[in-house]
């Protein structure tokens, strides 16, 4: 397995995961159960679906599509993504979404520092009130561009996280799973790659405003220790009824990470539970892809599923991931 092999599992990693869990998200745990069933593989969503009502098997979200955005805006910028151009972007990935009559439109904190932007608040304040899984969710494409060094990573994923999530908890929420999967697509195994995005993520809490709530760091640590060994029904009522999955970075990402730890070496096992817990479950799946895919590389991936998400959205990743590798070549 070589270095491209396991930028493209991230990737690839990431929009599985999102496609798995878009017939779930912003379900009940019980309402997923009464519709689906176990979550098993990729589904129709249900007419139900409060966000993504009948969309067929495979379809991707917000997730993998502003995971895209921001890949193609550091490759156009040498690295570098400029927060004007990225607020307009982020603006017109939205209207797109609105013509084509979906309901994946831009979470509360992105929203909500947008807003603060066009009403004449600066770039570096913008962000202040982003402590949600936003960053975090489209972070993967920094850390297929950077190598996973905390200095040079952890300054990459400000640059791609301030302007919507410049806080202590955005930041590391973001800085945690660029972490595992740098470390990852450098070749660190599952147990090295965790280690460091913990360090990743208590470096990443002193770069934003502060905000209450539990450090990642320090739940990403508990939660790891916590859940080894649980088996599939265990885990599921741990993630659920104290980890938490909703949007808040201290819960879903945490998530995201307690799901690698336990099943690490089963990576469909971990997205398809993911889907199945219920809340922001396109996202908790979508992450914990990313950091199995740079473990198992696109080759350690179910094809026919990959396939799927790659038929169902036109989705092409490989020039992008390409274009990825080239910036962190020239990053070392």
């Amino acid at each position: 397995m070589n270095t491209r092999d396991r930028a493209l599992g991230a990737f690839w990693g990431l929009a599985l995961g999102d496609a798995l869990g878009m017939p779930t998200q912003s379900m009940s745990r019980e309402r997923i159960a009464d519709w689906y069933g176990q979550v098993r593989t990729l589904v129709d969503a249900a007419a139900v679906q409060p966000i993504s009502p009948g969309l067929p098997a495979g379809t991707i979200t917000d997730d993998t599509e502003q995971a895209v955005l921001v890949a193609h805006l550091l490759i156009d910028g040498g690295g570098r993504i400029e927060p004007d151009i990225f607020a307009k972007a982020l603006l017109d990935w939205e209207a797109g979404m609105i013509q084509r009559g979906l309901l994946d439109l831009l979470g509360p904190s992105t929203k909500r520092a947008l807003e603060l932007l066009q009403s004449g608040v600066p770039p570096q304040e913008a962000g202040k009130f982003g402590t949600t899984n936003g960053a975090a969710m489209r972070v993967t494409p920094v850390a297929i561009a950077t190598p996973p060094g905390l200095g040079v990573l952890v300054d990459a994923v400000v640059g791609a996280s301030s302007l919507t999530h410049n806080t202590s908890l955005g930041i590391a929420g973001a800085a945690a799973v660029a972490g595992a999967v740098s470390a990852g697509i450098d070749g660190a195994d599952l147990s090295t790659a965790l280690d460091h995005a913990e360090r990743a993520a208590v470096a990443g809490a002193l770069r934003g405003n502060w905000s209450a709530g539990g450090e990642i760091a320090a739940r990403i640590r508990w939660a790891r220790e916590w859940v080894r060994g649980m088996d599939r029904p265990v885990l599921a009522d741990a993630i659920v009824q104290v980890i938490g999955t909703s949007v808040a970075a201290q819960e879903s990402v945490v998530a995201a990470f307690a799901l690698a730890e336990a099943l690490g070496d089963r990576p469909v096992e971990a997205l398809t539970l993911a889907a199945s817990l219920g809340g922001d479950t396109d996202t908790i799946a979508a992450m914990c892809g990313a950091i199995l895919g740079a473990q198992h590389g696109v080759s350690g991936l179910p094809s026919g599923l990959i396939a799927r998400v790659r038929e169902v959205n036109d989705l092409a990743l490989e020039p992008v991931v390409d274009g990825l590798l080239e910036l962190r070549a020239a990053a070392v």
